[in-house]
């Protein structure tokens, strides 16, 4: 059976990893424009990088929770692929082995001028003057307001063929990856985990509630199906 998982802000929440728009996240009072944009970097690539450095660092010191876990554990029957908004490595490090990061992966440094040049920054900084292969300084390898969301055709392509779709922890707020949704037309199973949403998706069963309470539950049933 094909699984496709799109996840969001609010499967790594529960492991401490702020959201964005939520209560208490990371964008409240702070415009975007002066973290999350190339303009932004060119103006003031410090106060860019000390902010990539944070989260970064509150990455490293996050642990995957129960519901990376069982989506992970889908995967003792079943060809699983996880779409996810989420920048931080918890998906991989519970166990997953197929994951999209459609917004980037913020362990991993890019070159500003060469996307392709990259580096792992696992355990560091992103500094000033730290320069990629072609002499550019080093950025978040990350997709900031303006840039193209990766990924595209093989996440549509997935989500298409799947016999299981589960979202979790979005508020399907950001496109386009929003718009995502209505392309399982084939998936004999649709589900939404969140606590709260403008509008649930035709077709879809939403379980209200956290993710570490509901998709471990989903996903026991999946694993027997």
């Amino acid at each position: 059976m094909k699984i496709v998982v799109l996840s969001g802000a609010g499967i790594s929440a529960e492991s401490g990893l702020p959201t964005f728009r939520g209560a208490g996240g990371l964008w409240n009072g702070v415009r975007a424009e002066t973290l999350a944009t190339p303009e932004a970097f060119a103006d003031d690539p410090q106060r860019v990088l000390d902010f990539y450095n944070f989260r970064r660092a509150m990455v490293r010191d996050a642990e995957p929770n129960a519901a990376h876990r069982a989506v992970a554990a889908l995967e003792q029957r079943h060809q699983v692929t996880v779409v996810t908004q989420n920048v931080d490595n918890l998906h991989e490090r519970a166990g997953s082995t197929d994951v999209l990061h459609v917004h980037g992966e913020i362990m991993t440094a890019r070159s500003s001028r060469t996307p392709s040049l990259k580096l792992a920054m696992q355990d560091r900084d992103i500094r000033l003057g730290d320069l990629a292969e072609d002499g550019a300084q080093l950025r978040p390898d990350v997709v900031w307001f303006g840039e193209t969301v990766r990924h595209i055709d093989d996440s549509l392509d997935r989500i298409r063929a799947a016999d299981r779709f589960l979202v979790v922890g979005t508020s399907l707020q950001v496109w386009p990856v929003a718009d995502w949704v209505h392309h399982a037309v084939n998936a004999g199973e649709r589900v939404i985990v969140a606590p709260e949403l403008a509008r649930c998706p035709d077709g879809f069963d939403w379980l209200r509630g956290n993710a570490c309470e509901h998709v471990p539950r989903v996903a026991e049933r999946w694993l027997d199906a």
